[in-house]
């Protein structure tokens, strides 16, 4: 199988998990939320909120461990591969028990000393921790297991897993409606038991199919985990300041505003998640052999597909963002029994800073190829962290919630379209020409949508069914089409053509 249809057929299942996990997810969010009420479910995110920056290094980790196991993988030493797998195990054990220990002192004292909650709220906030905490630190040891599926791109068993991962998180939902009380304190205990489940069975595939992901604690090297600890190092740092933008503005939003108003923001991040599925199905399946041609040699190769990826997951993105951004009204009323203040206008402004959180994420990978994140773990971070200073300033001056959503457009932007570019050229010798090429027809097939989606408001009726289903219709099929005729040049057209050939019309 060629590298391309390699790429094309991963996509495809990470497309089906990703249309069944995305309509599962959705629906499970309106029953859970129907069940444990705006306040309780307000309450649980925020909870989860501490666990997300005490676990910010999850994220970090994840990302060293995909890249060096899949630049061992591609450069075919089997010896190598070992002695990183069980270097990288060890090593997220010991880092899973440190997070524990700083969890039940720091994260406790946040819970008793500055988290907005009712007193009676108190002690169901921390058995949700304490189930919280008991997750967050078997999905670290986790992450060696999901690197090795991933870096042997074998995505169907990643999609398999993951629908019954949400299958049963949905029976979850449908469960605590039945209980009488107790409902939040439930919800997390089921849900730890779900998460432990499903990493045993990533595991179980692992240990029975590769012979690398056996733990071997005489393979431990020493000089390895230097390599992968500078790499993840800068990583961590980094994602220190996404784990501040994210969660720590759920803590403030609880802090100076209502548990209503944290669920406003996380409805608001659950669609946008499901829409961003799309972008990260075609990404995830690009970016192995991204760095696999690195690992080869091949530079120009991979700068190639980087870039082309980078196109097509903004088109992706942009395909979902227009009949969201115009439909989020009714859709949200649609989705939801009960949609809390501010739902609406977050969701629209969390699809834009998407669209930049595209350039951004694609980029990204121009370094992570080559293995130098410094200069991006310092710059990324710093900007983020003065997003986070001035957005607590605004909020204790008594500011809108509303200011959270331009400062993280803001922040998106000057990463995606300033300082990402910058790095790619300067650290991975990428050339300005090609990127800016890149931005110009993202920004022409934008520029050219935008006043076609707003006409479609205005021709039709979004507040009824007919008119809700003509928007989407219309907006996407434009979408479509121009991406086809602008954003696509010859080559491409062709290929997209001859491969829906041999999948309908062939059969």
């Amino acid at each position: 199988m060629n590298n391309g249809t390699r790429i094309m057929k991963n996509t495809m299942f990470l497309y089906f998990r990703m249309l069944c996990v995305m309509l599962v997810t959705l629906y499970t969010v309106r029953i859970t939320l129907g069940a444990l009420g705006i306040n309780d479910y307000g309450i649980y995110q925020t909870i989860g909120g501490i666990v997300g920056i005490l676990a910010f290094i999850n994220g970090a980790l994840g990302t060293g461990s995909s890249r060096f196991l899949t630049f061992e993988l591609g450069r075919g030493v089997t010896e190598k591969l070992k002695q990183t797998f069980s270097t990288l195990l060890l090593a997220h054990i010991i880092i899973a028990i440190i997070v524990a220990i700083v969890a039940e002192t720091v994260g406790m004292f946040y819970i008793f000393h500055y988290l907005n909650l009712p007193d009676e709220r108190i002690a169901s906030a921390i058995i949700v921790f304490q189930l919280s905490v008991i997750t967050a630190i078997m999905s670290m040891t986790q992450i060696p297991y999901t690197a090795v599926i991933i870096a042997h791109e074998q995505l169907k068993i990643y999609a398999y897993i993951s629908l019954v991962e949400v299958i049963f998180k949905l029976g979850i939902s449908f469960a605590i409606v039945a209980l009488p009380s107790h409902r939040l304190e439930f919800y997390a205990l089921l849900l730890c038991i779900v998460q432990i489940a499903v990493m045993f069975l990533y595991r179980m595939y692992c240990y029975h199919c590769y012979e690398e992901s056996h733990f071997y604690r005489k393979k431990f090297d020493l000089s390895i985990l230097r390599s992968v600890g500078v790499f993840s190092g800068w990583s961590i740092f980094a994602n220190l300041t996404i784990a501040l933008l994210n969660q720590g503005t759920l803590l403030m939003l609880n802090t100076f505003f209502s548990p209503a108003v944290v669920a406003a923001r996380v409805i608001a991040l659950q669609v946008n998640s499901a829409a961003q599925q799309f972008m990260n199905n075609f990404q995830t399946a690009a970016y192995p052999q991204i760095v696999k041609r690195y690992a080869t040699g091949d530079f120009t190769g991979s700068q190639k597909l980087l870039l082309k990826s980078a196109n097509f997951s903004y088109y992706l993105m942009l395909i979902l963002a227009m009949p969201i951004i115009l439909l989020a009204d009714p859709l949200l009323h649609l989705w939801l029994k009960n949609v809390p203040d501010y739902a609406v206008i977050f969701l629209q402004w969390s699809m834009v800073q998407s669209l930049f959180a595209v350039f951004d994420t694609s980029l990204y990978y121009a370094l992570y190829a080559k293995g130098q994140l410094r200069e991006n773990a310092l710059i990324s971070p710093t900007i983020g962290l003065i997003v986070v200073f001035v957005e607590l300033i605004l909020f204790k001056l008594g500011y809108s919630p509303l200011v959270m959503c331009y400062l993280f457009t803001l922040y998106y932007a000057i990463l995606g379209i300033v300082i990402k570019p910058i790095l790619a050229c300067k650290i991975a010798n990428y050339r300005s020409y090609d990127i800016i090429k890149m931005f110009c027809k993202c920004l022409l097939v934008t520029i050219i949508l935008i006043p076609i989606g707003y006409i479609s408001t205005l021709v039709f009726n979004k507040f009824t069914l007919l008119g809700f289903i003509e928007i989407c219709f219309t907006t996407t099929m434009m979408t479509i089409i121009v991406v086809g005729v602008i954003g696509l040049n010859n080559r491409e057209r062709y290929l997209i053509c001859e491969g829906l050939k041999k999948k309908f019309i062939s059969k």
